[in-house]
């Protein structure tokens, strides 16, 4: 069941008002050659890259604050930057997991499908709050609103359980020599049954799937017939079938010391 909608930025706009805060500046780099790869994307996305991500050490302390440009570009991940970031898994109640296929308009890994919604916690107070992952949590409504139309009264941000966390590197796809990821992801897992109203600036499509319908999307990514993204594809390989098994007692499988290093 695909769900298609309306492009919801200027309400994100608001909402993302709300939890600004006292909002750390961030640095932005700039050369010819990443000003004009980014001249043939769309504006809105090159807009977003300006948003101030949180970097952290490979314990996942915080220790400073960079743009999700500078976050994002290999001559950084290479010298070691590494920020924050989240994966969402929604289930509803007959146990199907929500995926989206990114939008064409994204700068990094377009059209490849992952779970329900990732991104990052961004540099203003309460999604910098490490209480619970309570900032996490926070990042994770609001983008989940942003992406996918899903109103934060909805999914309140105690019916997200946090996982564990991984570490993981990856080029972007197609290569372009530019970006990339170097992230230490949150996995945050809900159930609710939910209204979906896609932001198609974000997300070209959505859908839920049983656990053989996603594996036989995994046997195509496999068979190179389609796209997914690479910390999906971790998750998968590494964890997820396990823990859909178990969604009724997920707390056997919170491990909030380890971050597991891919």
């Amino acid at each position: 069941m695909f769900q298609c909608g309306r492009n919801l930025l200027k309400n994100y706009g608001v909402m993302q008002k709300h939890f600004q805060g006292a909002l750390l500046q961030s640095r932005s780099v700039t050369s010819p050659t990443i000003d004009k790869l980014l001249e043939n994307h769309d504006h809105q996305q090159i807009s977003l890259l300006q948003e101030p991500c949180l970097l952290v050490n490979d314990k996942d302390e915080c220790i400073g604050v960079a743009s999700k440009k500078d976050c994002h570009l290999l001559d950084n991940i290479h010298q070691g930057m590494l920020h924050r970031a989240f994966s969402v898994f929604l289930f509803n109640s007959k146990n199907e997991l929500l995926l989206q296929q990114r939008s064409e308009a994204k700068i990094t890994f377009p059209l490849h499908y992952t779970n329900t919604c990732c991104s990052h916690p961004l540099a203003y107070e309460l999604e910098k709050d490490e209480k619970l992952a309570m900032g996490v949590k926070r990042a994770a409504q609001r983008k989940l609103f942003h992406e996918l139309g899903i109103t934060p009264d909805q999914i309140p941000l105690n019916m997200f359980q946090y996982i564990t966390r991984i570490q993981y590197m990856s080029e972007n796809r197609p290569q372009d020599g530019i970006f990339g990821e170097n992230e230490i992801d949150y996995v945050l897992i809900i159930q609710k049954d939910v209204d979906v109203s896609i932001n198609l600036n974000e997300v070209k499509c959505a859908e839920y799937v049983s656990q053989e319908e996603l594996k036989h999307i995994l046997d195509k990514a496999d068979n190179n017939e389609i796209l997914i993204t690479p910390w999906f594809k971790l998750i998968c390989d590494n964890f997820l079938f396990k823990w859909w098994n178990g969604l009724k007692n997920l707390k056997e499988f919170q491990d909030h010391k380890t971050i597991y290093r891919f």
